[in-house]
């Protein structure tokens, strides 16, 4: 039989497949897991790279380096764990039960709050002079809130301070610790934990 002869479309070279692109927003996210597990030293390209099988460039159509991916990850920090509570800061508190609650919520929601951020980025600052600078920053309008919302239910100033430090100093204690608890559970104790911080000490009501 006379060998057949293939037509110059069949021997065409076969076309690569597309090289996979990958969306800016998909390198943060993969970022963003490796900070809060690992820390912002495991936080590279080759290995954001890998675990996506893509090449170095996929990155750099993106980011400028990974410079640039360190200030997206704080930016993704400053909007989630940062802008809520600069937000209650243009509020001026008129119930402190009701503000302390507000505060509070944005913990316990976390919504858009990510606590295994906000450690990574403590972890992070202390190699980091500019952004332990923010990070105390951000300590300080915490525990700032907590204190207005003390004076607000007429607390005296120092205990203000000091029962928002307690307060403030429990919730990251919490995250710190990895402290593992049903959400479910963590609202409903929520109730408690507040008649707990409120408690008689220096009660306004006496």
């Amino acid at each position: 039989m006379p060998k057949r002869i293939s037509s110059a479309s069949e021997t065409e070279a076969t076309p690569e497949p597309k090289r996979k692109t990958l969306s800016r927003e998909s390198w943060i996210a993969a970022a963003l897991k490796a900070l809060e597990k690992r820390g912002i030293a495991d936080v590279k390209i080759d290995l954001l790279a890998k675990q996506f099988k893509v090449t170095r460039g996929s990155f750099y159509f993106h980011f400028t380096g990974i410079k640039d991916l360190h200030e997206a990850l704080l930016e993704e920090w400053r909007a989630r764990n940062c802008r809520p509570f600069e937000a209650l800061d243009r509020i001026e508190e008129q119930d402190g039960l009701a503000f302390f609650t507000r505060i509070v919520k944005i913990w316990v929601d976390e919504a858009p709050y990510r606590p295994l951020l906000d450690l990574a980025v403590r972890d992070w600052s202390r190699t980091a002079r500019k952004l332990a600078d923010e990070m105390a920053a951000i300590d300080n309008l915490r525990i700032s809130l907590l204190t207005r919302a003390f004076r607000a239910m007429n607390y005296p100033d120092d205990e203000s301070l000091v029962r928002a430090r307690i307060t403030y100093f429990h919730q990251i204690g919490y995250y710190t610790l990895s402290f593992k608890e049903a959400a479910a559970d963590r609202k409903r104790y929520q109730p408690l934990y507040g008649k707990v911080l409120l408690g008689p000490l220096g009660d306004p009501s006496s």
